[in-house]
C-alpha cells in the first residue's frame, strides 16, 4: 500500500511556540538589519563617540513586538531580570542595558527617516522572489487602533450668517459651482471628495494625515462606534496573506481616500501578475475602479446604492432582463473587446414569445461604459461571490495585527510614532510570514528526502 506524505503546514503559530533562540533567529534573519544600523548609526567620526549598541537595540526592539511586551519599561526590566533573553537579544553579559531615553532616541532616528517602510517593501519582493507570493487577487480594507491621549475639547465655531432661502438662479447657480469647483481644487489632497489619481506615488505618501483624529464606522449591527486615534489601511495577498502595501492616517480620513496610494504602491513597487482587487463597498468610488481598470486588473467590489431609482430593462445585478423580467445570465467575459457576455434566461427555453423577436439571444456590454456597475466576472455571478468572498482575508490579518502584535497597543503621543509602532508591527509580521514559509519548504524538504 503506497504511504502518502502530506505537506508540512508551518504557520504563524507554530513558529511563535519555538524556542527564543531559533525563533528570534528565523523572524530577525527575514530583516536587513545592516542597513537598518547603517540609518541610525553615527555618520561621521567627528563629534562625541557614541557607546549605545544600536544593532542589539534594534533586535531587542523587534523582540519585544515578538514576544508582546507592553511597554519599553517592561522590556528594560526584562533585560535586567533575565540574562537569557539579554543574550538573545544580542546583548553581551558585561553591556549595560540601554534606558528609556536611549531607545527613545533610537525610535526618534527612526522616525526621521523612511527606513521601516523600504524594509517592508524588501521583505515582500524577497517573499516574492522566492516564490511565497503568487496571488492573482489582493484584498483591501482599514482597521483603526485608538490614540493613547484623549481627544482635546474642541473649540466652539462662530455661527455662520444663515443662507438665503429658495432656490438660485441661473446665473447664480452657476457661479456657486464655479465657486466650489475652485475651492475643492485649492483644498489639500486629502480633503478633497476623492484623492485624484493624476497625483505620483510619493505626493500621495508624502501628504497622508497622521494626527489622531476622531473616527466612526458603522459596526455589524448598523451602530455608529467612534474611536479617537489612527487607521491602518492594507492590501493583503489573499492566498499568501502577506501585507503587500501599508499605509498609516488619522482616523478621520476615509477609507476610498488610501485605496489609491495602495494601489500605485503596488503597481509601481511589486509587478505583480495580479488579476483582481476587491473591497466591501466602503470602497464603492469611481476612481478606484478608473485605476485599477488602469493598471490591467479587474475591481471585485461591494456595490453602495446612492439614492439610486430602478434602472428599467435591468436587474440589481445591472444584468439586463428579458420581456418578462428574467434575468440574462453570465456567460463569458472577452478580454481583447472588455466586453460581457450574457445568454438567454433559463425560463426562455418554454417560454412562448421565445420565437416571437422580442428577446435577444445574445446580450454584450462593454464594462468600460460604466466600470462601477459592469465588473468582470459579472455582479451576481457565482465566480464573482467567490472572488469577493477571498476579502476575508484581509480581516483575518486585521485580526492578527491586534491579537498577536499589539497594534492597538500604541504607546506613543504623536502621529509621527504611531507610525513608527505601525511599520514596525506590519514588517514583523511579514518576517514573521516569511520565517514561516522557509522553515515550511525546509520541512517539506526532508519529508521528500
Amino acid at each position: 500500500m503506497t504511504i502518502i506524505r502530506q505537506p508540512s503546514l508551518f504557520g504563524i503559530q507554530e513558529l511563535f511556540d519555538m524556542e527564543p533562540t531559533q525563533k528570534y533567529e528565523a523572524i530577525i534573519s527575514a530583516v536587513d538589519l545592516d542597513s537598518m544600523y547603517h540609518q541610525v548609526a553615527k555618520k561621521s567620526r567627528l563629534g562625541a563617540p557614541e557607546e549605545l549598541n544600536y544593532q542589539t537595540m534594534i533586535i531587542s526592539t523587534f523582540v519585544r513586538y515578538i514576544e508582546r511586551i507592553p511597554t519599553m519599561k517592561d522590556l528594560i526590566k526584562r533585560l535586567h531580570d533575565d540574562l537569557a533573553f539579554k543574550l538573545n537579544c544580542g546583548f553581551l553579559v558585561s553591556d549595560h542595558v540601554p534606558s528609556e531615553s536611549s531607545y527613545s532616541r533610537l525610535i526618534t532616528k527612526l522616525e526621521e527617516s523612511d527606513i521601516l517602510e523600504k524594509e517592508q517593501e524588501k521583505v515582500v519582493l524577497q517573499a516574492i522572489a522566492e516564490g511565497f507570493i503568487t496571488d492573482d487577487t489582493v484584498a483591501i480594507d482599514a482597521t483603526h487602533f485608538e490614540a493613547r491621549d484623549q481627544a482635546q475639547p474642541k473649540e466652539e465655531k462662530p455661527k455662520s450668517e444663515p443662507q438665503k432661502r429658495g432656490r438660485k438662479s441661473k446665473d447664480e447657480r452657476d457661479g456657486w459651482l464655479k465657486e466650489q469647483a475652485e475651492t475643492e481644487a485649492n483644498l489639500p489632497l486629502y480633503d478633497r471628495k476623492i484623492v485624484p489619481i493624476r497625483c505620483s506615488l510619493a505626493e500621495l505618501r508624502a501628504e497622508v494625515p497622521q494626527d489622531p483624529k476622531w473616527g466612526v464606522k458603522k459596526n455589524s449591527e448598523g451602530q455608529n462606534v467612534f474611536w479617537f486615534g489612527y487607521k491602518g489601511h492594507l492590501a493583503v495577498g489573499t492566498s499568501s496573506q502577506y501585507i503587500l502595501q501599508a499605509l498609516f492616517s488619522s482616523g478621520s480620513l476615509n477609507d476610498g481616500k488610501a485605496t489609491i496610494p495602495l494601489l500605485k504602491g503596488i503597481q509601481e513597487r511589486l509587478h505583480l501578475p495580479l488579476r483582481y482587487q476587491t473591497m466591501d463597498a466602503g470602497y464603492d468610488y469611481e476612481p478606484i475602479y478608473e485605476q485599477v481598470h488602469r493598471m490591467g486588473q479587474q475591481s471585485v467590489i461591494a456595490y453602495n446604492k446612492r439614492n439610486e431609482g430602478e434602472i428599467i430593462g435591468y436587474d440589481k445585478h445591472f444584468a439586463p432582463t428579458c420581456f418578462r423580467e428574467h434575468s440574462y445570465r453570465y456567460d463569458s467575459f472577452d478580454p481583447k473587446y472588455e466586453t460581457l457576455k450574457y445568454t438567454r434566461p433559463k425560463e426562455c427555453s418554454d417560454c412562448p414569445l421565445a420565437n416571437e423577436g422580442i428577446c435577444q439571444k445574445v446580450y454584450k456590454v462593454k464594462i468600460t461604459s460604466d466600470l462601477r456597475r459592469y465588473t468582470a466576472p459579472a455582479r451576481g455571478s457565482q465566480a464573482w461571490k467567490n472572488i469577493f468572498k477571498r476579502r476575508t482575508a484581509v480581516e483575518r490579518v486585521n485580526a492578527y495585527l491586534k491579537e498577536f502584535f499589539q497594534l492597538n497597543n500604541v504607546r506613543y503621543r504623536t502621529g509621527k510614532r504611531a507610525k513608527i509602532h505601525f511599520d514596525m508591527v506590519t514588517l514583523i509580521y511579514n518576517a514573521s510570514k516569511l520565517a514561516a514559509d522557509r522553515i515550511n519548504v525546509q520541512l517539506n524538504q526532508q519529508q521528500v528526502a
